[in-house]
């Protein structure tokens, strides 16, 4: 399979979500993918959290429900374990739509709401850090 050159920072839809063109941070030192959200509840079986975007004000603050979800353990790169829910969605990058597991966790010192680790991007893409927006900026064309 041929894979797509991606740089170290790019925007992608999110179609399950209903989110266009939010920022991207690939990072192949982290594993899994995560995206920002705070006020993460569970109760009965529901999922809630409050995505968080200030580049996007319709976004910013935009309550999601998931009964479909997982709890997993994450190493931050400090070291520490964390409990995080994590959610299946799908990404659309390069006018392709993926699956993409996300786990949900509060980035608001970073800088991309969204992290894209190795467990997405192995044998679908090769990172040039040299290059930005390759995949957004073909989407503008």
């Amino acid at each position: 399979m041929e894979k797509t050159v991606i740089g170290r920072f790019d925007k992608a839809d999110f179609p399950a979500l209903h989110l266009d063109d939010i920022a991207i941070k690939i990072d192949t030192g982290a594993y899994t993918s995560s995206i920002h959200c705070v006020n993460i509840v569970e109760k009965d079986g529901v999922l809630e959290c409050t995505f968080l975007d200030e580049e996007h004000p319709l976004y910013n603050g935009k309550k999601f429900t998931f009964t479909d979800y997982d709890i997993v353990f994450v190493r931050s790169s400090n070291g520490i374990i964390q409990k995080r829910y994590q959610v299946i969605s799908t990404i659309k990058i390069f006018n392709k739509v993926y699956k993409i597991s996300l786990s949900l966790s509060s980035r608001q010192e970073m800088r991309f709401p969204v992290l894209i680790g190795r467990k997405f991007l192995t044998k679908k893409f090769i990172v040039d850090t040299e290059l930005t927006d390759v995949s957004y900026n073909l989407k503008q064309k």
